[in-house]
């Protein structure tokens, strides 16, 4: 079931993006957001309730929860209106964990490509941050891009490998998963400075054009 979830993760973080450019309006982003994240609080409860006492498996549900309750944030936040600093805030404590996950994948779990996926979302929660916490607006841009490309990179290829029982944790694929994050990061940067606009364009939120 979780590699269902993480396939829907590239779904949802790709409609993120769109939504971070302005291609996508809030209220339509923000189904997507509601299925995927009562599927991401639904999913791991019903994994906990069946782990026993499986620290390993307890483990790899926990970490859903970060992603459902995002993802439900932002569905509330876009249908009612409401300011992103909660979610900006809550993304910097995603963005920690994400950092101790990835540890955990490198040493407990032996997995290093799950490793170097964690550590692309602490980034990229870091940069929902910046632009929500902080109001970082010049970074709308690039953070929308980045979401949209990274989201197949540590999303849907991942959960397409896993589904198809071809994934393997090797130190190969991990490399290449970093190769993707750091390609996302220099196309994001490219496609934002061809995107900015100084002022708001007609039909696109203030905040997204800065």
């Amino acid at each position: 079931m979780t590699n269902v979830g993480l396939l829907y993760v590239g779904a949802v973080l790709f409609v993120n993006g769109l939504l971070l450019i302005g291609v996508i309006p809030g209220k339509s982003a923000a189904i997507l957001n509601f299925f995927v994240g009562a599927m991401q609080v639904v999913f791991p409860t019903i994994v906990l309730s069946q782990a026993a006492g499986d620290t390993a498996v307890i483990l790899g549900a926990s970490g859903l929860y970060l992603f459902g309750f995002t993802y439900l944030y932002v569905g509330f936040n876009q249908v009612f209106d409401l300011p992103g600093e909660g979610l900006g805030w809550f993304s910097l404590f995603v963005a920690f964990c994400a950092v101790v996950f990835a540890v955990l994948q490198f040493t407990a779990v032996g997995d290093p490509v799950f490793g170097v996926i964690w550590l692309l979302w602490a980034v990229l929660w870091f940069l929902f941050f910046l632009v929500l916490g902080l109001n970082k607006e010049h970074l709308t841009i690039f953070t929308g891009w980045f979401t949209a490309i990274v989201a197949h990179v540590t999303g849907t290829i991942p959960a397409l490998f896993l589904l198809a029982g071809a994934y393997a944790p090797t130190a190969a694929a991990a490399w290449a998963v970093a190769a993707g994050g750091v390609i996302s990061l220099a196309v994001a940067f490219v496609m934002a400075r061809r995107t900015w606009r100084p002022t708001a364009s007609p039909g696109m939120p203030a905040e997204v054009a800065a």
